[in-house]
């Protein structure tokens, strides 16, 4: 339900009762249909009772903070290439937007589970998880191995995230941009305080999670994302 229907359904109500009366059961309304009508639109509720990461549509969506999947949903991926350090529903998600995504997944009951329902743009990678510095050299001989030297979007949200940050500031395109979820903690901060790139942080909720966390992107100057001729739009 819109801002707009809200209004046009409670107008009738405002004017028919004294304010004394109205206000409290406009402001009654409002504590309880917010939280419900965000969990919906969101499609939180319906990830709370599938247990997996969807819109309200059932649709497959990354598992970031809402505030940041409204951000990266209104912008153009179009002929763009996407690295991925964690797979799952968030690779059907950058797949229907991108034209390639790179995905490495270092847990091998969750690469099995997700490698035959992934399209023909996505070519999937499993690291064998062992130590952090061993893992970040497997990918990067696996990536020296790419025609494409560097990608549009990064994502860092699997496998030993601190030790991917190096690869990723190598790989990433002058005007691309760095995606790290869960970015409070795994010394994101620490790795990236010297990189000599800008960030905004999105907290927030997540699909079917409880607990507000943070999704940050780290970007330049010239990252394609932050371009002042995008819209400003309302999320639907």
């Amino acid at each position: 339900m819109s801002q707009s229907a809200i209004r046009k359904t409670f107008a009738p109500v405002k004017k028919l009762l004294p304010a004394w009366l109205s206000n409290p059961i406009r402001n009654s309304l409002t504590a309880i249909l917010t939280p419900i009508l965000y969990s919906v639109r969101t499609g939180h509720f319906r990830s709370s009772l599938k247990m997996a990461a969807v819109s309200r549509h059932g649709e497959p969506i990354p598992w970031y903070t809402y505030s940041s999947l409204d951000f990266l949903s209104a912008r153009n991926y179009t002929g763009k290439t996407i690295l991925e350090f964690g797979g799952g529903q968030s690779t059907l998600w950058w797949s229907a937007r991108a034209k390639h995504v790179v995905t490495f997944e270092g847990k091998k009951d969750w690469y099995e589970r997700i490698a035959p329902g992934l399209p023909a743009n996505v070519e999937l990678h499993y690291v064998e998880k062992t130590v952090p510095i061993t893992d970040a050299l497997q990918v990067a001989q696996i990536l020296s191995t790419k025609a494409s030297g560097h990608y549009d979007v990064i994502v860092i949200d699997g496998l030993t995230r601190s030790q991917l940050i190096d690869i990723a500031c190598e790989r990433l395109a002058p005007d691309g941009i760095i995606v790290c979820d869960n970015s409070e903690g795994y010394g994101i901060y620490e790795g990236f305080k010297d990189k000599g790139l800008d960030r905004v942080d999105f907290f927030g909720n997540a699909p079917g999670v409880v607990l507000p966390h943070c999704t940050s992107i780290y970007f330049r100057s010239t990252s394609f994302v932050f371009s002042p001729s995008i819209p400003i739009d309302l999320p639907t």
